[in-house]
């Protein structure tokens, strides 16, 4: 008998009993598609309360995958070991997890379809130096570049704290590093990532991997709406990307460089993988539920 696909929702704020209305809409088709919910505190999991943050979790689940906010790596793990004092365990092992989720942990094997990038660890709220800013700037190509965490990028605040317009400006690198950390504050992720600059063409395209294959393909969350296509000669360097990533439930953000070339902007766990407002949510619970 097939086991039905358990899937963990974060829980609304306001009522534990329900799914966070971020998913809910997501969650009512995962059951309508065959599969179960289940629901966790994610306040209580980014507190430290790991064993809170899982108490509605069924006893002897299994494995279980994840859909809601994100959770840092360390955080995560934290939800594996309690899941596993409950019969349970996360279907994305902490190690995939970090590996899909962190720029340090894809960016080898995406070395050649990505923007250049050199990382630092950085803690919340350190002030980072200026020496090492500069050495780290001028190991990538001349030119312009951006600065993000492991995880995130502030391009809402792009010249204030995300863009640098040259990456030989020792002050200005300065300037706008310390501001993208001091806005990231207590949710600086992992440290310091600064990427070449690419001029890129139209909206990005965001790719769902399921055991490296590529089983929906949705525009990116900030893009506006549309349906998107991609080349199967975009796809065929990635998936072979993906395959040698190794993780079972990965996305891969593509955009068209100025010169026609597509390049992953950014890959991700996809688990914590926003949906295009434009796209029903049947996909991708059915994604989920798909063997």
């Amino acid at each position: 008998m097939t086991t039905a696909t358990t899937v963990l929702y974060c829980s609304d704020p306001l009522n534990e009993r329900r799914a966070d209305a971020h998913f809910a809409a997501e969650a009512r088709q995962l059951r309508a598609a065959g599969g179960s919910v289940a629901l966790i505190d994610h306040d209580a999991l980014l507190a430290g309360d790991a064993e809170r943050a899982v108490a509605r979790v069924p006893a002897g689940a299994g494995a279980l995958w994840y859909r809601g906010w994100m959770i840092p790596a360390e955080r995560y793990a934290d939800l594996d070991a309690a899941l596993r004092g409950r019969g349970a365990r996360t279907a994305v092992s902490p190690e995939d997890y970090r590996l899909a989720h962190e720029l340090p942990g894809w960016y080898e094997t995406f070395a050649a379809l990505t923007p250049a990038s050199r990382w630092l660890p950085v803690a919340a709220r350190e002030r980072p130096d200026a020496d090492r800013l500069a050495a780290l700037a001028a190991a990538l190509p001349a030119g312009p570049g951006i600065v993000k965490d492991y995880v995130k990028s502030r391009k809402h605040e792009w010249h204030e704290a995300c863009h640098l317009p040259d990456l030989a400006d020792r002050p200005a690198v300065h300037r706008v590093v310390s501001r993208f950390v001091e806005l990231q504050d207590e949710f600086l992720a992992g440290g310091i990532v600064l990427r070449a600059f690419e001029c890129f063409t139209g909206p990005e395209a965001r790719v769902w991997w399921r055991d490296a294959e590529p089983r929906l393909i949705t525009p990116h969350p900030d893009a506006p709406d549309g349906a998107v296509t991609l080349p199967d000669s975009a796809l065929a360097p990635v998936r072979a990307a993906v395959e040698a990533l190794g993780c079972r439930f990965v996305t891969t953000d593509l955009a068209l460089r100025e010169d026609g070339v597509w390049r992953v902007v950014e890959v991700g766990d996809g688990q914590v993988s926003d949906l295009h407002r434009a796209v029903d949510p049947a996909a991708l619970a059915g994604l989920l539920t798909a063997g």
